[in-house]
């Protein structure tokens, strides 16, 4: 008697996933364009660190203290747009500094591209096999906090070889969230279609900062 209902609940259920899925997707992209182009004209007007910090807090403010207010709205995405905007410019001092390496272009467009083969690779895999990576919460959100208590310590003992091994561990890390956040949303666990890009945003945002000093440690002669 209950078979037909069951079948269009899960229809349904299939729709909504795939359709939170798209505005992911899609949102993702437009966020990573605009936070593209905020980046160059930070790099052309030249802007310093202090502005740069200035920038990363606001957008803290932003994700931690206004979006979570708005993300059911209209205004959630204009939100979402600011904050990618001041994340895209506040690297305008790193990617100024290693634009003047010698090999900078270079260092940065294999950045840019090795952190595309991550993202898509991962996303793939997971919407390809549909594996439920869910039990990776407690292993993520622990080794979150070792990479943020260890560059915080890093600050003060300036150490490259720990430099090095920090950003290898994070570059694992937010490959390990790409897996859950991907899972969160084929899964169901995640409806809200701006939170999910969010959270995909900072993966890749931290990914390619992390490949970033990777590849300019190697290259730095």
């Amino acid at each position: 008697m209950n078979q037909p209902s069951t079948i269009n609940y899960s229809a349904a259920s299939k729709l909504e996933t795939n359709k939170v899925l798209r505005n992911t997707y899609a949102l993702l992209s437009m966020t990573l364009f605009t936070s593209a182009i905020a980046a160059f004209f930070a790099v052309v007007a030249g802007i310093g660190s202090l502005a740069s910090i200035g920038m990363m807090v606001a957008a803290m403010v932003i994700v931690f203290f206004v979006l979570p207010k708005s993300i059911n709205s209209s205004m959630g995405l204009v939100w979402t747009f600011v904050f990618t905007s001041l994340m895209g410019a506040s690297l305008g001092p790193l990617l100024s500094a290693y634009l003047q390496f010698p090999q900078g272009p270079a260092i940065v467009m294999q950045a840019l591209g090795m952190t595309g083969l991550i993202f898509f690779g991962l996303s793939g895999y997971v919407l390809t096999t549909k594996k439920d990576f869910s039990f990776m919460s407690g292993f993520l959100m622990a080794g979150l906090i070792v990479v943020v208590v260890s560059m915080l310590l890093n600050l003060f003992l300036q150490i490259p070889m720990l430099s090095l091994a920090i950003s290898g561990a994070a570059v694992l890390l937010f490959s390990g969230f790409i897996l859950y956040d991907t899972s969160n949303i084929l899964n169901g666990n995640e409806t809200n279609y701006i939170r999910a890009t969010i959270s995909m945003y900072l993966n890749v945002f931290n990914i390619f900062v992390h490949l970033l000093s990777i590849l300019g440690f190697l290259n730095d002669d």
